[in-house]
């Protein structure tokens, strides 16, 4: 079982950016989490980080066409600009996605609560941290064993 996880704009600045709403722990601290997480459940996850937009979309479809299990999204910022991304993941229908939100969107600034990716992803997790990649990977794992 393989799955992509994905995490767009200035996500990559985890641990300097807005501590007070993300946390002082960084990117590679996010992703030691979640490869620690795939070791445990015999999984393969592919982490990979964009500050561009045209970069997402043609990871999401790269996941289609090798057969990846499934996607983790954290689309950042364009969580609430990009209607090419939505397209992008209902492109790769039934392949599911699950959106990711480190923080709670719905209460912050009016125009986060915004998700063009929403409806067209399986779930969509936020507020939980780092700990909403993991169940959105024990999300994507459960729909993959379903198959």
């Amino acid at each position: 079982m393989k799955f992509m996880l994905l995490n767009g704009p200035n996500l990559n600045m985890l641990g300097i950016r807005e501590k007070e709403i993300y946390g002082q722990a960084s990117y590679g601290d996010l992703l030691a989490k979640a490869l620690s997480w795939a070791a445990g459940n015999d999984v393969t996850v592919e982490c990979r980080q964009s500050n561009h937009e045209g970069v997402l979309i043609d990871w999401i479809q790269e996941a289609y066409f090798e057969k990846y299990d499934g996607v983790v999204l954290n689309p950042g910022g364009y969580t609430h600009t990009s209607i090419a991304l939505a397209d992008a993941i209902k492109a790769i229908s039934p392949l599911p996605v699950v959106e990711v939100h480190i923080s709670d969107v719905g209460s912050r600034e009016d125009f986060r609560r915004v998700s063009y990716c929403r409806a067209v992803c399986a779930a969509t997790i936020a507020g939980h941290g780092f700990d909403g990649y993991i169940e959105a990977l024990e999300l994507l794992k459960s729909l993959a064993l379903r198959k």
